[in-house]
């Protein structure tokens, strides 16, 4: 009577073969979870703009001191202020600047977890400790290198 079943070397094909879509699989799920987690991140910031453009409007044309403020606000603005899904435990950075601080710029660390932010002196927006933040802001952006 003859047996029915799978040889060793049947097994290990069918091992090396699943193996090796895995391989092929895994880094685009990785780039794909990035790309979400830059789509989440955009997303978050452009409702962070929308809170800080709001509170100026209530607020006798002035931005906010920290984004915490937003939470605190009669009316409410925002009811929490989300995490940096690149910085799970840390929120968005913010900062001020300009004449009067009239520009601001909401970030993200990025990609890489280093990026900032910040106003410079010429009432632009320019990015610091690398170039892998994700920003909004109503200042211009610093072309200069």
């Amino acid at each position: 009577m003859k047996k029915r079943g799978f040889t060793l070397i049947e097994l290990l094909i069918v091992i090396a073969v699943i193996a090796i879509l895995v391989g092929i699989a895994l880094p685009r799920f990785r780039g794909m979870q990035e790309e979400g987690l830059i789509a989440q991140s955009k997303g978050e910031l452009r409702t962070l703009q929308t809170a800080v453009e709001s509170y100026y409007i209530h607020n006798s044309n002035a931005y906010p001191a920290n984004l915490s403020t937003l939470t605190d606000e009669t009316p409410l603005i925002v009811g929490s202020i989300p995490d940096d899904p690149f910085n799970p435990g840390s929120s968005y950075g913010y900062d001020r600047g300009g004449t009067n601080n009239q520009y601001y710029v909401i970030y993200s660390v990025g990609i890489g977890g280093d990026g900032s932010a910040e106003i410079n002196d010429s009432d632009a927006v320019a990015e610091t400790n690398g170039s892998s933040c994700i920003y909004v802001s109503n200042a211009s952006t610093d072309t200069a290198p």
